[in-house]
């Protein structure tokens, strides 16, 4: 099995009043400085509605060692369920804009956006980025900023509401699992935002999740290519010629998975690299033994390509366990180092490795059809 050479840099494993860290996203600030930020949840539940804060920590050796987590919000002061999945973007205005999601209640899930202009020590007020009520889920590390400026952040829109009258207790609502795939556009760096038509899944009777977690990427030609996971086996994609205002019918993509994220994005070289789980049919499985645990989410692997996204190599292999689950990478590129940062062990361990990106490039090249 031809695994690339990594390093684990960092590890936050679950331990008593910390069931669970996860989802996070890096940011450059100079040549010698990176931050990364993720969630911490708190008390004895590690569910995605249950308490947690969200902490940074920060390295000055090109992602070799890393601070202590420091947290930067808490969800006590955010008047919230849950505040989690976050995104990091370099403003115009030479500030760093924190995006995350704050969870009201089953029925309300808003992203919000804050920002600082000292390294990530200090953040002004919040600012909510959708204005419509309503659970409007994003992954982390998935807003987007295009070539012409524009940010591009895509949601998984769920149905909700109340089984009887509407109540202000959150306990009483519900969120349907079934997604239709939105994306909001902002034309002034983060000021305003606005939602475009939905994207919806073509019927086909066995499906229930519909188009979850979508993420987005500019082509070199201009076009925004976006995806989402589903529980047909595949990810379905879709590409708007419109700046993302308009787009093309979902249709089966060529990554296999279960229902769990692909994350992808441009290397400094012009490439694509891709990290999901494509589904382990080496051995004539279509269900993983461990699923109920792993959520199928066994092997993690990557790809490159380097036609923009016309062709992709085979899947390389990253992690193999198969009674772990590995999941909601968060990729960043730094010099020649390639930093992943993802769930471990279900969805309650923080794990990060260092590549080199020349290196994880020829493995993927290198990479045997169904070698796992």
């Amino acid at each position: 099995m031809n695994m690339p050479k990594s390093e684990v840099v960092f590890r936050f494993p679950p331990k008593e009043n910390n069931p669970r860290n996860s989802e996070g996203a890096f940011l450059s600030l100079s040549a010698d400085e990176i931050i990364f930020v993720y969630s911490r949840f708190i008390g004895d539940v590690p569910a995605d509605h249950a308490s947690c804060d969200i902490c940074l920590i920060r390295s000055t050796d090109d992602g070799r060692t890393w601070s202590e987590p420091e947290p930067i919000l808490l969800g006590c002061d955010e008047d919230a369920m849950n505040i989690m999945s976050v995104s990091l973007l370099s403003m115009k205005d030479g500030s760093i804009g924190l995006f995350y999601l704050v969870r009201k209640s089953l029925t309300l899930i808003r992203m919000y956006l804050r920002r600082s202009y000292d390294g990530g020590r200090s953040w002004t007020d919040r600012k909510p980025c959708f204005t419509r009520q309503g659970v409007f889920v994003v992954n982390n590390d998935r807003v987007t900023r295009l070539s012409d400026g524009r940010i591009v952040i895509p949601a998984a829109y769920h149905h909700s509401g109340f089984l009887t009258e509407p109540d202000e207790d959150p306990n009483k609502g519900y969120m349907e699992a079934h997604a239709d795939t939105v994306f909001f556009l902002s034309d002034d760096d983060g000021e305003t935002f606005r939602m475009t038509h939905k994207c919806l899944l073509p019927y086909h009777g066995t499906e229930n999740a519909g188009l979850q977690e979508p993420g987005v990427v500019e082509l070199t030609n201009g076009a925004l290519w976006a995806w989402a996971r589903t529980d047909l086996g595949r990810q379905y994609e879709m590409y708007s010629v419109y700046r993302g205002e308009r787009w093309t019918s979902p249709q089966p993509s060529r990554f296999t998975s279960p229902l769990s994220p692909l994350s992808m994005k441009r290397t400094p070289n012009g490439d694509l690299l891709a990290v999901w789980n494509p589904l382990p049919l080496a051995n004539g499985q279509t269900h993983h033994p461990y699923g109920r645990f792993t959520g199928h989410r066994t092997p993690l692997a990557a790809a490159i390509s380097h036609d923009d996204g016309l062709t992709f190599s085979n899947p390389c292999p990253l992690e193999t366990d198969p009674k772990s689950g590995y999941c909601y990478t968060a990729i960043h590129f730094h010099g020649d180092a390639v930093l992943l940062a993802y769930c471990a062990e279900g969805l309650v361990e923080l794990r990060c490795r260092r590549y080199s990106l020349s290196e994880l490039t020829a493995a993927c090249d290198n990479a045997k059809e169904d070698q796992y």
